[in-house]
């Protein structure tokens, strides 16, 4: 019989305020849809860095003719530093790095060549112009700083170039993006927060004569609120579920089956990355109505 009443009161809400409960469901959809966004963002950076910084590698160039740098002065690295750089890697540097590859000259021209088959910008080079290099593939990219203090600064080393410096702006670019994201978000949620605040109160102002009949009934607190509680909890839960679904929309056409194809190279956030998010947003919303709900009515239902 409870269970009956606090149904229809719940339907009974439901049709005086669909309006309100309408804008309420919006509102929580598009600052949910940032919320997610934001999230999917963070996932898809982290996906890169695991990604491209596995990948990535230390350079160092040795010194070729004419070069400037005081570890230069001597002129091209001969082949007594090269070995002893190899040793460095072979002793001091052993735990920090995976692999070492050396790329000799004439290695250096034949990728060149293959790459600018037609010579760089019209000039066409030769192996003496070529730069010899090792490629250092460390065990944890994070300890770039280690290699470069113990190689920078030896005879035979012009410059140590870390690649992972290249993404660095890339990450902080969709960092901010991120943040930006979630700026929007608590905009929106706090617009969430007040239709919710403001759908409740009007709901228990147009029901104050059944609310006080219930209140000299010996209703408690909880059976009276319960109704109102649940129209707010409906409305941010189905705006909710409708963030996810266009989250979910949005990644399977836009990124699965459109930007993966595309550029193949990329690991890509996927739905069940959307799915694994769905909970935490459902429960931001039910929290955003329930907190909302409990403090309107505290003011205007309780006995």
């Amino acid at each position: 019989m409870r269970l009956q009443f606090i149904l229809a009161e719940l339907g009974q809400g439901l049709r005086r305020n669909v309006s309100m409960t309408v804008s309420v469901v919006l509102v929580t959809f598009v600052s949910l849809t940032f919320v997610g966004a934001s999230m999917l963002l963070q996932a898809q950076i982290g996906k890169l860095k695991d990604d491209w910084y596995d990948k990535v590698e230390v350079s160092v160039f040795l010194c070729p003719q004419g070069s400037p740098s005081p570890t230069c002065a001597a002129g091209e690295a001969t082949p007594e530093q090269i070995a002893a750089l190899e040793d460095v890697f072979e002793t001091e540097l052993a735990d920090e790095i995976q692999t070492v590859y050396f790329e000799s000259k004439d290695d250096a021209f034949e990728a060149f060549t293959e790459r600018y088959p037609d010579g760089y910008l019209g000039t066409q080079l030769t192996v003496d112009d070529m730069q010899a290099s090792f490629r250092l593939k460390l065990t944890n990219p994070e300890n770039y700083e280690v290699v470069n203090d113990v190689v920078t600064g030896r005879a035979g080393v012009e410059v140590v170039e870390d690649q992972r410096r290249i993404f660095d702006s890339l990450f902080l670019a969709l960092n901010r993006a991120s943040l930006l994201a979630a700026g929007l978000a608590a905009v929106m949620l706090l617009a969430a927060v007040l239709l919710i605040t403001t759908t409740i109160r009007l709901s228990a102002l147009s029901r104050r004569r059944e609310t006080g009949i219930m209140r000299l009934v010996g209703a408690s607190n909880l059976f009276i609120q319960l109704p109102f509680l649940l129209e707010g909890a409906i409305a941010a839960v189905l705006g909710a579920l409708l963030a996810v679904g266009g989250l979910w929309v949005g990644v399977k056409y836009l990124v699965t089956d459109w930007l993966s194809q595309s550029v193949t190279w990329v690991a890509y956030v996927d739905e069940a990355d959307v799915l694994r998010i769905a909970p935490v947003l459902v429960g931001i919303a039910f929290l955003l109505a329930a907190v909302s709900s409990v403090v309107t009515l505290n003011r205007h239902t309780r006995v």
